[in-house]
């Protein structure tokens, strides 16, 4: 982790002199508790600027602990921050129209703002919704007809510092729905492997019939370290595989599985990450599985929802992918059925369910949290998804 000082000392400046406007405002009309309230708030951002400066960032330094600290720091930096520039916002427009409701109103635009920040980041992450969603298809063999899939994903089990009582509760309620299968879709840590290994009992718990199937996600790549000795990377990476095989899960990288009722089967086909960005675009189906266009029903599990429209559909007869990625960006808008992530500015298809045709992608927003340490409306997700044999009419 890399941190900019010339970035800090211009945010810096720009706090101290929204600070000194602010104070000045607050002494001008009296409220002089408001005001040294202010000031105490002042010291504490020019205290967490100086501190996330002085926290030791290379690697060998970096431990998941300092690395958590200093994302809780900046989130606590930025919650102080982006209350009060909504709030002078208010302020100036009500100034600019000469109305009295302005200091009043942006002092409750920053008290909102500043509560919803402070849940996204205390309350939401703890949470968790299983959303159950029912999907037909007309190539389903009779004999999946009600076939249950529980899909995880980007668990970022380092957002927890090792505290193991959110992920012991997400293990518990995958179990307890009691499905036929069990899939994960990658990003189960953020930057190494080291920040699963508190939880490898506890993953270990997972169990259905038809077995517990994962792969690998942008994150599980090691990528966002830098490593002295390429070697030392590639060892991780396998060490990450490892733990997922030695816990019972089947990894698919560029790989299948075939699932089997009776005389039916369906084809469950794993592969590597296939992003947007230069270098993501690992995943093979071919290498994955021959017959891309056969008269099976075939699921895919692909960690990025982008490889839907880029490979998926056009090179294949795949019935249904499972993605996620996207966590929504961690901030979502819901209204009724009706839901909105900025997510959707670059992913067209960033949460919930997908279809073109009879062809269908479901992506979870996920459980854990990558960047800001919150989760602002976007509830950690554990999706049922029940496969139904289309009724014709």
């Amino acid at each position: 982790m890399k941190v900019s000082w010339v970035g800090l000392i211009i945010m810096a400046l720009v706090c101290i002199a929204m600070d000194v406007f602010i104070s000045r405002r607050l002494k001008r009309r009296g409220y002089r508790w408001a005001m040294w309230f202010n000031v105490l708030l002042a010291l504490l951002s020019a205290g967490l600027v100086i501190s996330i400066g002085l926290l030791p960032m290379s690697r060998a330094a970096t431990s998941n602990s300092t690395f958590v600290t200093c994302q809780y720091m900046l989130y606590t930096f930025f919650a102080i921050l982006v209350p009060k520039a909504l709030g002078m916002v208010v302020y100036g427009i009500g100034r600019w129209f000469k109305r009295r409701w302005a200091a009043g109103c942006a002092f409750a635009v920053a008290a909102l703002v500043f509560g919803v920040m402070w849940w996204g980041a205390l309350v939401t992450p703890s949470t968790l919704e299983v959303r159950e969603v029912e999907l037909e298809f007309d190539r389903l063999p009779d004999a999946f007809d009600g076939y249950r899939i529980v899909q995880w994903s980007d668990a970022h089990l380092g957002t927890y510092n090792g505290s193991t009582a959110i992920v012991e509760n997400q293990i518990n309620t995958i179990n307890s729905l009691h499905p036929d299968m069990i899939c994960f879709t990658g990003d189960l840590v953020s930057r190494e492997t080291n920040e699963a290994e508190p939880y490898r009992e506890i993953l270990s718990r997972l169990h259905a019939p038809d077995g517990v199937f994962s792969v690998l996600g942008n994150h599980d790549y090691d990528d966002y370290v830098k490593w002295d000795d390429e070697n030392d990377k590639l060892a991780d990476r396998k060490a990450l595989c490892d733990l997922q095989t030695g816990i019972g899960w089947r990894l698919l990288n560029d790989d299948y599985v075939l699932i089997k009722r009776d005389s039916a089967q369906i084809v469950l086909i794993g592969t590597e990450n296939y992003g947007d960005r230069v270098g993501e675009k690992r995943g093979s189906l071919v290498k994955a599985y021959s017959g891309l266009k056969d008269g099976n029903f075939k699921i895919q599990l692909q960690h990025n929802p982008y490889a839907w429209r880029a490979n998926t559909l056009t090179n294949s007869n795949i019935d249904l992918m499972l993605a996620g990625h996207t966590h929504a960006w961690q901030m979502m808008l819901t209204l009724g059925n009706w839901r909105w992530s900025p997510a959707s500015w670059r992913y067209p298809e960033w949460g919930g369910a997908y279809h073109e045709g009879d062809r269908w992608l479901y992506v979870n927003i996920g459980t854990g949290m990558v960047g800001p340490p919150m989760r602002i409306g976007a509830t950690p997700e554990i999706t049922v998804i029940t496969l139904k044999k289309k009724v014709s009419s």
